[in-house]
């Protein structure tokens, strides 16, 4: 899967944003790889990256899949080329990824909901689900939500290094259903999202997809 001539999406998240970074896979061991020198993916500037800067890695197949993992850079090393060593987690900690759409999880997050064009009472819930792109949101049964507007959300998620990310962003109520269990849920979609804050619920979304695969082990 991970071998010499593979191209890498290397993403660094540098305080308020994300910087990509294209390189090419060398050598890979059990524990550790090796890659050339990563190239910014705008200016295409190469790029000396610090040793313990954690990274999110992605990468397609000869057979057009995509998978995702976290990384760390190990060190540097000269052969017949300059090379970055970055470390490898094993193919467990590697995760498949759902190239049409932002891989969804469920996820039981808190979230505010409050109004922005049109007037309704703010509202707590939790959600059922969310990615990059939007979420899935339990609507209390006294509480009113105006179908396709714009609405303010507020959601706090825990990442396993131990992190808080309150992220308001502003979010469009797309549909209002009843679930089976006779409760309505609506479906929000992010409108607009910021890059580092689509990063940070990528994160989230990666870490629990992890933490599911582990509890089927």
């Amino acid at each position: 899967m991970l071998k010499p001539g593979v191209v890498l999406t290397l993403q660094v998240r540098n305080d308020d944003k994300v910087e990509k970074y294209r390189c090419k896979v060398q050598e890979v061991r059990e524990k550790e790889f090796y890659v050339d020198y990563p190239s910014h993916y705008t200016n295409g500037r190469t790029t000396y990256i610090l040793n313990g800067t954690q990274l999110l890695i992605s990468f397609v197949t000869d057979d057009g899949v995509a998978y995702t993992f976290e990384s760390e850079v190990l060190g540097r090393v000269k052969q017949s080329i300059p090379m970055i060593q970055l470390a490898f987690p094993g193919y467990d900690q590697v995760v498949k990824v759902q190239r049409r759409q932002y891989v969804r999880v469920e996820s039981i997050l808190d979230v505010a909901i409050h109004p922005l064009s049109v007037g309704f009472e703010p509202f707590l819930t939790i959600t059922h689900d969310i990615s990059a792109g939007g979420a899935a949101i339990l609507v209390p049964e006294n509480a009113a939500l105006p179908e396709k507007e714009h609405v303010l959300t507020t959601f706090v998620l825990h990442l396993n290094n131990g992190e808080i990310h309150y992220l308001k962003l502003k979010s469009k109520v797309i549909r209002i259903v009843e679930a089976d269990n006779k409760k309505r849920r609506a479906s929000l979609q992010f409108d607009p999202i910021k890059e580092n804050e689509r990063q940070i619920i990528v994160k989230y979304c990666f870490e629990q997809q992890l933490l599911l695969r582990k509890t089927h082990v």
